[in-house]
């Protein structure tokens, strides 16, 4: 694992109103099996693993996520673009403002089996062909 830290952060307006003010302050590199677990002060986790084709940006969705204290949501931008939330247990007040202030929509809850469910059944399966 590399890390460089970027001094001074790197800082960029975003959402719908540029009022919220990112500070990007590292750059993470990992080999090929590697994982990194990001910790809340509440100690609700969130592990990132690197493969060789890629990443696995979350632990499972229905399992392991919500067990570290994570709901996940499939959500929809007034532009049209599409983002994976995670949402810590017990922040759903602060969500919900933050949908509101950027109009943002839920689109799915990527955690609950039924709506996972209905978007395997809606969308099909690829098993490693046409990825």
């Amino acid at each position: 694992m590399k890390i460089t830290p970027v001094v001074p952060p790197r800082e960029f307006a975003v959402g719908e109103g540029r009022h919220v003010v990112l500070k990007d302050c590292a750059r993470l590199e990992l080999e090929p099996d590697e994982q990194v677990t990001f910790v809340t002060p509440s100690g609700a986790e969130y592990d990132i693993a690197r493969k060789t084709w890629g990443f696995y940006a979350t632990p499972s969705l229905n399992g392991r996520l919500a067990r570290f204290g994570w709901r996940s949501a499939l959500v929809r931008s007034p532009a049209a673009k599409y983002y994976i939330f995670l949402v810590e247990d017990g922040h759903d007040a602060d969500l919900r403002r933050y949908l509101a202030e950027e109009g943002l929509a839920v689109v799915c809850w990527l955690d609950r089996d039924a709506d996972l469910d209905r978007l395997e059944r809606g969308l099909g399966v690829f098993r490693g062909q046409g990825a």
